[in-house]
């Protein structure tokens, strides 16, 4: 579904405003005068050493986002957002297009593009419909998000429909046709024409116990090795151990199967477990994380939100064909009534050991981060807060093909 076609859609849909009786939003005029706009400015610098490659990584970028949320009429928003992603300064990087393979990837090319155009309509009771571009961000982003991350995001051409009519429970379906990639239309697989179903549903059942079950039948053209079928539960929680600290948890199972126009024939299972505690502003958890694979064939999550799993290095996006075990153990810490210049501050250090899961030692690495927004005085200007962050990345690989790999990013981000 490219742009167009998108276009099509929601002036098909717009047609319709004319045909439901008002409720929200009475005046056609309150669809532009109660709407609003915004946007966000996001500059990195990320450098990159990777054992293998000749040079260094070097990436010096801004993205900017631009966009107008409609008000309400008769049930309907509509929203249409501009994503510009641009090189300003150190351009020595591999950004998937430019050819510069001497250099390792970072995969921030340039783009200008319509990030978000959709059309929503709300008249049922506790029903939503959507439809057009549009960020899809599901659970943890395990299986669906929009890769935040990544200067570029994924979005999806889609129409969902979702549903929380019964209290505590929340429905979902929804049908991609395509998926915009970080990697932007000049790469080849910057678009993926697919038949994606994604099926939902979500119960909370007590602050303890959230129950989630899904479906996700992906069948991807460009890349068939990539089409599968997905069923999953997941559990989350928190209690609180005393008037200091809280119990909190995640754990998830999953089976995974060839679909579509896959030729591989495969079964593999996934499995997630993460408890962990906070209290007087720390975080402390353990986790182990299994994509099953058999040696040739891993189950994989192709629409992921890949950057926030198995370390920030990104050496594991794909799931190897041996699988992969992930154990993991995070500390992290916000400081508070310490002194105004460091309150807000967030440190989190986390570190990995991966495995095969048929075989074979896949390296460890350290991941570091500190983290703090300012706020801005109110001056007129647009601006309300600006955000910091320096991250690191330092992976150690023991078997090959992988290679040690270290990375850095500064990156400073204001919205308005």
């Amino acid at each position: 579904m490219n742009t167009s076609t998108i276009l099509k859609s929601l002036l098909v849909s717009g047609t319709l405003l004319t045909a439901f009786p008002a409720f929200a939003g009475d005046d056609v005029t309150s669809f532009i005068k109660d709407g609003s706009f915004f946007g966000e400015a996001r500059y990195r610098y990320e450098l990159v050493d990777q054992s293998g490659i000749a040079e260094e990584a070097n990436a010096s970028t801004v993205r900017t986002n631009v966009g107008f949320k409609t008000g309400e009429y008769r049930d309907f928003q509509a929203l249409i957002e501009a994503q510009f992603v641009n090189v300003i300064g150190a351009n020595a990087f591999n950004d998937t297009v430019n050819g510069k393979t001497s250099h390792p990837v970072v995969a921030d090319p340039d783009v200008a593009e319509i990030n978000e155009l959709w059309l929503t309509y709300a008249g049922l009771p506790g029903t939503t419909f959507k439809v057009g571009r549009q960020k899809v961000n599901i659970d943890n982003q395990r299986f669906v998000g929009t890769v935040g991350w990544r200067q570029n995001d994924q979005t999806f051409d889609a129409a969902a429909i979702l549903n929380s009519s019964i209290p505590g429970l929340n429905l979902m379906y929804a049908y991609v046709g395509n998926v915009n990639r970080i990697q932007g239309e000049q790469h080849p697989l910057g678009d993926l024409d697919t038949e994606t179903h994604i099926a939902h549903a979500n119960y909370k059942i007590a602050d303890w116990l959230d129950v989630t079950g899904y479906g996700y039948w992906m069948d991807i053209d460009l890349a068939p090795t990539l089409s599968s079928k997905t069923y999953g539960v997941r559990l989350t929680g928190n209690a609180p151990i005393n008037d200091n600290w809280n119990f909190f948890y995640e754990a998830e199972a999953a089976t995974q199967d060839d679909y579509g126009n896959n030729t591989a024939s495969y079964d593999e299972k996934y499995y997630h477990i993460a408890p962990g505690i906070k209290g007087y502003g720390f975080t402390l958890q353990a986790g182990y994380e299994e994509l099953g694979g058999d040696g040739t064939n891993a189950f994989q999550t192709p629409l992921a939100t890949g950057h926030k799993f198995n370390g920030w290095a990104d050496k594991f996006l794909t799931t190897p064909g041996t699988g992969l075990e992930d154990a993991y153990v995070k500390v992290a810490y916000k400081a508070s009534d310490i002194h105004p210049s460091i309150d807000g501050t967030k440190f989190t250090a986390v570190y990995h050991e991966f495995n095969g899961d048929s075989s074979g030692n896949l390296g460890s690495e350290l991941d570091l981060s500190v983290g703090k927004t300012f706020k801005i005085q109110d001056s007129g200007q647009p601006f309300k807060a600006v955000s910091t962050l320096l991250k690191f990345a330092d992976y150690e690989a023991d078997d090959a093909p992988l290679t040690d790999t270290q990375k850095i990013w500064l990156q400073i981000g204001v919205k308005f």
